[in-house]
C-alpha cells in the first residue's frame, strides 16, 4: 500500500506511518533487525551470528557500555550439533554511582536455531525480544545511572546447552562473589494471554517482595512461577535458560519470559507475529524491575549470604 497525504486516503496514510520503520521504537527496531532473514537465524558459529554480533557491538557502543577486560567480545569453544564451533559472548559494563563492588548481571541470549531443512528460524521472540529489552534497560540506565554496577551480557550458544553462560561462570571476568543477581530475559515479546512470567522467588524468597512491588505497577500482567511445583518437567524453568548456570553457582536469579506459543522453536517465530503493544509494555515492565533490583541489590546480596 502506498502512503498518500490526501484527505481521502488519510486513514491509510496514518496506517502507513504507524508501520514505518522510522516510527518504530528502538526496541522494536532491534528486534526487527536481529530477526530478519539476512541474519540466518543467528546459529552459533554461523555467518548470521557474526552479522548479528556486528550489529550488537554497534548498539552496545551507542548505548555507552564499557568493555569488560578491555573487550566486548569474549570467545569460547563448544560442541554444537556434533562439531566444535566458536561462540562469542558480548559483555559490557555500566558503572554504579555509589556501589561498584556489587554487580547485577543483566542478560539475554542472541543466538537461535539457524537454518534447518531449508527453513530459516528467525527467533523474533526467542530471543531477539530479550536482547532488545536488555539494550532498552541499558539505555534507561544511561539516562539515569544505576547505583550498582550492571554487567550487560548477551550470550551466545544458549540453544547449545547454555554454553555461553556456562563459559562465563566457569571463567568469570569478575569474581563470582561480586555478582548479587542475574536478571535474565528470554522470550519476553509474545505473551499470547497478555502475561509475562518471572521465575526465581521460590528458590530465592528475598526476591518476592520486590517482584510483588513490580507486579503492582507493571504495564503487563506479571505473574510469578515456573520455578518448582506445581510446574514439572519443561514447565519448570529453573534451568530452562542461561540463568540456570548462575543458579547452579549459587547466584540468585530472576528469569522473565512468556509461556510457549505455537511458533516456539519453529520457523514461524517472525517479527510480524510479535504483538507490538504487549512487547513495548513488557519492556517498560522490565525497566521497572531492573531499577527495583538495583535499588535493593545490597539487601538481596545480604539475604543471599544468610540463606
Amino acid at each position: 500500500m502506498t502512503c498518500r497525504a490526501s484527505l481521502f486516503a488519510a486513514a491509510a496514510a496514518l496506517l502507513c506511518l504507524a508501520a514505518s520503520p522510522a516510527q518504530e521504537s528502538q526496541a522494536l527496531r532491534d528486534v526487527r533487525v536481529l530477526s530478519a532473514d539476512d541474519m540466518q537465524g543467528r546459529a552459533v558459529g554461523a555467518p548470521g551470528s557474526a552479522k548479528a554480533r556486528t550489529y550488537l557491538l554497534e548498539r552496545m557502543r551507542q548505548v555507552g557500555l564499557r568493555p569488560v577486560g578491555g573487550a566486548f567480545e569474549h570467545p569460547f569453544r563448544i560442541e554444537s550439533r556434533g562439531r566444535a564451533v566458536a561462540g562469542v559472548n558480548l559483555l559490557g559494563l555500566i558503572p554504579g554511582t555509589s556501589d561498584t563492588e556489587r554487580v547485577m548481571v543483566l542478560s539475554a541470549h542472541y543466538d537461535h536455531l539457524g537454518v534447518r531443512g531449508g527453513q530459516t528460524y528467525n527467533g523474533a521472540d526467542d530471543n531477539a525480544s530479550g536482547v532488545a529489552a536488555v539494550l532498552a534497560i541499558a539505555e534507561a540506565f544511561r539516562e539515569r545511572p544505576p547505583e550498582h554496577t550492571v554487567l550487560v551480557a548477551l550470550w551466545d550458544g544458549e540453544e547449545a546447552g547454555l554454553a555461553g553462560a556456562k563459559a562465563f561462570v566457569t571463567a568469570p571476568p569478575i569474581p563470582m562473589s561480586r555478582i548479587a543477581l542475574n536478571m535474565n530475559l528470554d522470550m519476553v515479546g509474545r505473551g499470547d494471554k497478555g502475561e509475562l512470567y518471572v521465575a526465581g522467588a521460590r528458590h530465592y524468597p528475598m526476591l518476592k517482595p520486590h517482584l510483588d512491588a513490580v507486579a503492582a505497577e507493571a504495564d503487563v500482567a506479571l505473574k510469578q512461577g515456573h520455578d518448582g511445583p506445581p510446574w514439572k518437567g519443561s514447565d519448570d524453568w529453573t534451568f530452562g535458560s542461561d540463568h540456570g548456570a548462575f543458579h547452579a553457582a549459587g547466584v540468585p536469579f530472576a528469569y522473565f519470559g512468556v509461556e510457549d506459543h505455537p511458533d516456539y522453536h519453529g520457523p514461524g517465530d517472525d517479527f510480524h507475529k510479535l504483538p507490538k503493544d504487549f512487547y513495548l509494555r513488557s519492556v517498560a515492565t522490565l525497566v521497572k524491575a531492573a531499577r527495583r533490583f538495583d535499588a535493593n541489590l545490597g539487601g538481596i546480596a545480604r539475604a543471599a549470604r544468610r540463606g
